[in-house]
Parts: structure tokens; sequence; C-alpha cells
């Protein structure tokens, strides 16, 4: 360990000579005692993992305490040694960097609503001291580099945790180094056979690579210094996973994708970068529209690069970034460069550096669990568009955003106000998504009576959605409250919980009260503006009921052990339909819309079957020229409570890749779920797609999604769908 201590050190002496070395070497030692005895699963000593952390962190660039804080970071989770101990021996910044680790540490990869908490809580660390994190991706990626050590299953969710949060929080950062470096980690865990396919495939073509890379690199060299330009160029191979990506998307072999080569050249000033790219689109014909001027539009994270794709001699494309020495630092660390080369940062860089953390904190604030999972890679993972304002100020908005997202970017009033948009000069449709360089004016007037309710499924950002919530929220108090009840009601008849949230004061009051409401116009209001989803209240409803049902079942198994002779309810249908106005009729369930308990639903009287029950989402029911003839109807609470061992047919389509197993692959879940399958049948569409339909029995929407949501998790299911006959 001695020997990796002294690395340590010579390392941190290169990298940053005003290092405090002797608080360096008393951290280590501290963290060495605390980890006395300790081993990692590939049974090397504990320490050696805080000591590859610190290693990383060195490269990084950060500061003495940084440093300090990734040797101590495991302390106050695994040891006796505290928050107490270390501020006492090396100071309260250290101290709070090991406890925001530590926190982190604690962040779950599971439910939703866990989720949506520890990412909050990242995103807190982050705005308050951002180190926290860049010492947390190092933890991240030397465990990374050890999955192998852990079981399989969670190998499988920390590649996951590890592909889906951390690094795209890298690449928000601008690290794109580690950024590549995870991904590429987690991919081999996720998808082991395409993982060695690329690895194969790219060393059967290193010589020609290499070759190929050789050949363009002293080209372009030779040309830049006859011009006079100091240059520094190397090349090399696209990294696993974007290669991954691209052959995914493509539906291509490795031996397909020709553009995997890039060459960089990095100069001196940034007229420097415009002339060589004179100078290279002289050499090679560019590929028309594969050009990005990233120095005079920067990304979000500060990275900034001339970009362009460009056709060699063989025919092969290739891309070449042109960027400046200064350039290059932030690109490949960052938001750590600001420690690597100016010694950290000044309020006024840390406020302009992490502003938009700040912004998607405030944005976030009041969001629902279900809404921020699903806004937050769109706010701070998703790829950007850059758009110019009739004015010319140039506005980044994620990939996929409208002019709606637009206006409510510039301010609230001014989306509030919106009557339309013109793009390049032309009136547009206002849910038309933007892309790089339209130029966009919002068109607005004062008579304007404020955002559509269908605006807040058209908006692309957290931060338009809420503030179109927050506006109907403020004006229309009444109308949500009519529009929420109709909701709320319309979800409580489909989930059998009408009565149960109704007829019980406990549980409305419950409810009430788990989401601070004062009444029920309250909660009626938020559904209605959209300030609380409807699935959080018919979970919070569901679980009282069930509570309760449970509870009257004991207490009259008890009163009355052995009945006499059980009542059935003979005003209601035993199919566990009611049709509103008519008692114990005749019922069968439509074979176009196979609905099920769950599904909102609606009765047709026919000539001599009785009543035939369609979802309501059926085509049949909008077709049909006799309104008279449909009657209301919904599932019966009590009965279908009672009767659990009642099943419902139902089709499903799934849409999957042709892939060989896939097929043996669903009905291994269909009999997992425990699934009667009546009906299955499957074809290729010669197109590298395929289809399988069948028809299910199952017992309600609730193991309807269920089952689909683990379909969906199959590997080449593109989508499972109900079917519908439309005939």
């Amino acid at each position: 360990m001695q020997n990796k201590l002294d690395f340590l050190l010579d390392r941190v002496q290169k990298q940053n000579p005003q290092a405090n070395i002797k608080k360096i070497r008393a951290a280590y030692e501290c963290a060495a005692n605390a980890h006395e005895g300790q081993k990692r699963r590939n049974g090397e000593p504990y320490i050696i993992h805080p000591v590859s952390v610190a290693e990383i962190v060195v490269e990084m660039g950060l500061d003495t305490d940084s440093i300090c804080a990734a040797l101590l970071h495991d302390c106050i989770e695994d040891t006796g040694f505290g928050y107490k101990e270390i501020e006492n021996k090396f100071g309260t910044p250290v101290a709070e960097l090991v406890d925001g680790v530590t926190r982190l540490g604690m962040l779950r990869y599971s439910k939703e609503q866990e989720q949506f908490e520890d990412l909050r809580k990242m995103f807190m660390a982050m705005a308050k001291d951002i180190r926290v994190i860049l010492i947390k991706l190092a933890d991240r990626l030397h465990n990374a580099r050890t999955f192998q050590y852990l079981p399989e299953r969670k190998q499988r969710d920390k590649a996951l945790e590890t592909m889906e949060i951390y690094a795209p929080i890298a690449h928000r950062l601008g690290m794109s180094r580690i950024k590549w470096e995870l991904e590429d980690l987690s991919l081999k865990v996720l998808d082991p056979i395409g993982y060695h396919e690329i690895v194969e495939g790219l060393k059967a073509q290193s010589e020609q690579h290499e070759e190929f890379l050789k050949g363009i690199q002293d080209r372009i060299g030779e040309k830049l210094k006859e011009a006079h330009i100091a240059n520094t160029i190397s090349a090399r191979v696209k990294h696993i996973y974007s290669i991954y990506r691209k052959m995914y998307a493509q539906h291509k072999t490795i031996d397909e994708i020709y553009d995997i080569c890039a060459v960089r050249v990095i100069v001196d000033t940034v007229a420097d970068c415009y002339n060589v790219l004179g100078y290279v689109h002289d050499l090679y014909k560019p590929i028309p529209g594969r050009f990005k001027d990233y120095i005079s539009t920067p990304k979000p994270n500060g990275y900034q690069s001339l970009h362009t794709t460009v056709i060699g001699r063989a025919g092969i494309p290739f891309e070449i970034q042109i960027r400046t020495t200064e350039m290059h630092k932030m690109a490949e660390y960052g938001v750590a460069a600001h420690w690597k080369y100016k010694q950290g940062l000044d309020k006024k860089g840390n406020e302009e550096a992490f502003a938009w953390i700040r912004q998607l904190l405030e944005a976030q604030q009041d969001t629902e669990a279900e809404d921020f999972i699903k806004n937050i890679k769109v706010d701070l993972f998703a790829d950007e568009v850059f758009v110019f304002t009739p004015k010319g100020d140039v506005v980044n908005m994620p990939a996929g955003a409208t002019p709606i997202d637009l206006a409510y970017a510039i301010h609230s009033a001014v989306g509030n106000r919106m009557t339309g948009a013109k793009i390049n000069g032309r009136i547009a449709p206002i849910d038309s998504q933007l892309k790089n360089g339209d130029i966009v004016e919002i068109l607005t007037s004062k008579e304007a009576h404020g955002p559509s309710r269908d605006w807040v499924k058209i908006v692309k950002t957290t931060e338009a959605r809420n503030k179109i919530k927050q506006w109907f929220k403020k004006e229309c108090r009444e109308e949500n409250i009519i529009n929420g009840r109709e909701d709320l009601d319309r979800e409580l008849r489909a989930n059998l919980l009408y009565s149960g949230f109704y007829d019980n004061e406990e549980v409305l009051k419950n409810t009430l009260n788990k989401f601070s409401f004062g009444t029920v116009d309250e909660l009626y209001a938020a559904i209605g503006y959209g300030g609380i989803t409807l699935t959080k209240v018919i979970n919070k409803v569901k679980d009282d009921v069930g509570k309760l049902r449970r509870q009257r079942e004991q207490a009259e198994h008890i009163e009355h052990p052995q009945p006499e002779q059980p009542k059935r309810r003979m005003t209601k249908s035993r199919t566990g339909v009611v049709v509103e106005g008519i008692d114990n009729c005749l019922v069968k369930f439509a074979r176009c819309c196979t609905p099920i308990p769950g599904d909102e639903i609606v009765g047709f009287v026919t000539r001599g079957y009785g009543v035939s029950i369609h979802r309501r989402d059926c085509v049949n029911v909008h077709m049909h020229e006799d309104p008279d003839r449909w009657l209301r109807a919904w599932w019966d609470e009590d009965l279908a409570a009672s009767d659990r061992g009642s099943r419902f047919s139902t089709g499903l389509q799934i849409s999957t890749r042709s892939r060989i197993g896939v097929l043996s692959d669903v009905t291994a879940v269909l009999a997992a779920c425990k699934i009667n399958v009546h009906e299955i049948s499957a074809r290729d569409l010669n197109d590298g797609f395929g289809v399988i339909n069948a028809m299910v029995d199952v017992a309600s929407v609730h193991q309807l999604d269920n089952l689909i949501s683990r379909m969906r998790s199959i590997k080449g299911v593109v989508d499972v769908t109900r079917t519908v006959d439309t005939n």
C-alpha cells in the first residue's frame, strides 16, 4: 500500500504543486486505520478503493480538501470515524464534502418516488458544492471498473443506474472523459454480447483504422505547417457506447458503420479554429448539414468546438473537431477545469457555471414524483437545439421543444399572451418541433385569454408546463373544480373505488390530509389545474379502501363464522357490471374491444342479446348512429372485490425486433405471471421487425399493466399495446 500512496502523492505534486501533501497523507492514514481489516468483494484491502477514487479526483485537478474527502468518503458510512472526528482533524469543508458524498451514497435505484427524492438530493448537493458530485462521480467510476465482482443482479442494477443517472450528469457537467468510460463500462454489463461484438470488430479493423487516421493526420499536419498555424493533431476511434447507439438506431453491423473515426485539431486562437476549418474543407469534401459551430453557440455545459464531418479519399466519412487549448481542457474536464486550471471558482463564476442547477430546482419545486422522473431527462440530459429570436439572440432549448416552450422561456407573460408563432418568417403550428438555426418569432395579443389546457401535453420543458399549470391555478378555480371532480369520479369508477371514497368519511379525510387539503374542493381544483396527479390520489384511496375492506371482512368472519345462506345482491349483474336503470340484466362483453375491470365502460342495448359492454374508447362507441341505445355502465365494486377468481379476455399486440428467442421470452413472461393464453401467433414483417398477437385472460387493468410493463423490458420488444378490432 505504501507504493500506491507514493504514486498518489507523486501525481498530486505533478498536477497541483500547491497541494497540502501533509494533510493528504494524514487523510490517508486516517482512512487506512478506519478501514483496517475490511475487504472489497474481489478480496483486496478496502483502502484501495478510496485511494483509487482520490487518484481520479487528482486527475480531475481538484483541490486538497477534495482529495482528502475522496480518501475519507466511506468513513462515516462504513467505519466508526464520524463527522465530528473528520471536522476536528481536517476542518469543516472536508467534513461537509464527506457528509455530502455519504448522503449521495444512499442513492437507491428503485421506485419512482424514492428515485425522485434521491435525484432532488443530488441536485441540491450540486447547487451547494459541486465538488460533492465530482467526488461521487469518481467513486462511481472506480466502482464501475469493478462491476464484475458484484452478484449478477446487482451488476445490472448498478450499471443501469450509472447509465441513466451518473453518465448523463457527467455529460451535463461537461466531463466527457468520465462520461464515455461510465457508458462503456455500463454497456459491458447491460449488453455483454453487443459490447464484445464491437470490441472484436474494432480489433479486427485496428490496423486499417491506424493507417487511415495516420494518413489524415499527416495530410492535415502538412497543410497547417505550410500555413504556419501551430497545432496538435490527435486521432481516435469513437468510444464503444457511441458506436453501439449508432448500430442500434440504424440497424447496422459494425462493418456498415463508417464514421467511427474522429480527428481532433487543437490550436492557439479562435481565429485559427476557423482558418483550420477552411483548410480542412479544401482538403476533404464536407457532408452538408453535418457542420456544428459550438464556439459561437456553446453547449450549456460550457463545451466549445467546431465539428465537421467530411469524406476522405477512400469515400469513408470521418469527423474533425477543431478547438483551442482552453476549449480542450473544458471539454475533457468540464466543471473540474475551473479547479484544474484556475484554482477554483470565484463567486461570480460559480453562479454563472451552476445557474442551470438553480433553475432546474426552481422549475421542479412543486412537481410530482411521476412528472419529475419523466421530465428530468428532458431538462437535464436531453440533446439541445439552438434557435434565434428575431433580434439575433441565441436561445438553447431541449431537443423536441416547441414555440410554446420558447415563449415561456422568454417570460411567463409572453407565453400566456401567445397566439401563434413564425418559424423562419412563416406561420407555423405551435406544436412544431424547433430545429437548430430556426429563427422563431412569438406572436402575442393583449386580447389573448391565456394558454390552452392542451398545451400541457404539447410542451417539452418542465418550466413551460409548470407556468401553464400556475396560470390555470390562479385564473380558473371554478373551472378547475368542475374538471377535477369529473376526472376524479371517472378514475374512481374505473378503479372500483367510487363508493369507497365518497361513502366513507375516514377514507376521504385521510386523502385530504395526505395532500394537505382542507376541503374536497381544494383537491378537485388541484387535479383540475394539474397540481397533483390522479395516479397519486387513486393510489392513496386504493390503499385506504383495501385496508378498510380487509378489516370489515375480518370483523364479519369473527361475528358470523358460518353464515347460513349468503345473500347475493340481485339488483346488480352477477357479471360484475352495473348498467344504469336495469337490474340484473343479461350482459356480454364486446369482442371488438375486450373490456376488463378498470377500463371506462359503456353499455349498448342489443336486439335480443341483452346489453353489450364496450370500452369507452372503442371505435364502435363513436361510430354507432343511435345514441339512445347507449347506457351508462360501470364495474360493480363489491362483486368485483369479492369475486377474485374472475378472469376477462383481452388482446395484446407485441411489436418486436427480429431476434431469435424473442417469442420464447414473451411466453416465458406470460407463464411467470400465471397468465392463461387462448391464442398466440407471430409473424415477420421483413424489415427487421416482427409482431406477436396474443389473447390472454386477466383479472384487471392493474394486472394487465404489470404484464405489459414486464414485456416491455424484454430485449427486442419495441412496444406492447392492447388490440382493438375496428371491423
